[in-house]
């Protein structure tokens, strides 16, 4: 497992697969802000929350030059339903092998109710246009984390 990620490391370089079957790769995206997002799964309470109020959000994201991309282990096919169920206008891709959920160490063993397995921690990363990580958010709360977001890149970038 790798250490944690801080603000000023070079963010893990990944490529993806988005809910089109297209790849998405994150250098491709140099000279843009990247809010990138980590959720547990598709269509439930809390995923779907922050889902929404990021889509919904949307046209202030994209004043700050900044693209935002929610990741999960679920499926392209999964991610198609969410989106479709929802009106998501946000990329969400599909890490099913788990390798960027590791590389960005948000891949944990969890533990409710006494049982331990292993699930994603809601964790939001904002990328630079330089490509190194500017701010982390770990054990991220859905409800009202957008406006956290948008507060900091106000505060950030003007």
């Amino acid at each position: 497992m790798s250490s944690k990620l801080t603000a000023g490391d070079i963010a893990p370089d990944f490529t993806l697969k988005d809910s089109n079957d297209k790849n998405i790769s994150l250098k491709d995206y140099a000279g843009k802000y990247i809010i990138l997002y980590f959720y547990p799964k598709d269509d439930t309470p809390g995923c779907t929350t922050e889902a929404i109020d990021f889509t919904a959000n949307l046209d202030f994201f994209t004043e700050k030059n900044a693209l935002i991309f929610g990741v999960s282990a679920d499926s392209v096919e999964k991610h198609c339903k969410f989106i479709n169920k929802h009106a998501l206008k946000v990329g969400l891709l599909s890490d099913e092998e788990k390798v960027v959920l590791e590389s960005y160490d948000v891949w944990k063993k969890k533990k409710n109710f006494n049982k331990e397995y292993w699930g994603i921690v809601r964790s939001t990363f904002i990328i630079g246009p330089d490509q190194k990580i500017i701010k982390v958010w770990n054990s991220v709360s859905a409800k009202g984390h957008v406006e956290k977001v948008k507060d900091f890149l106000t505060k950030t970038i003007g």
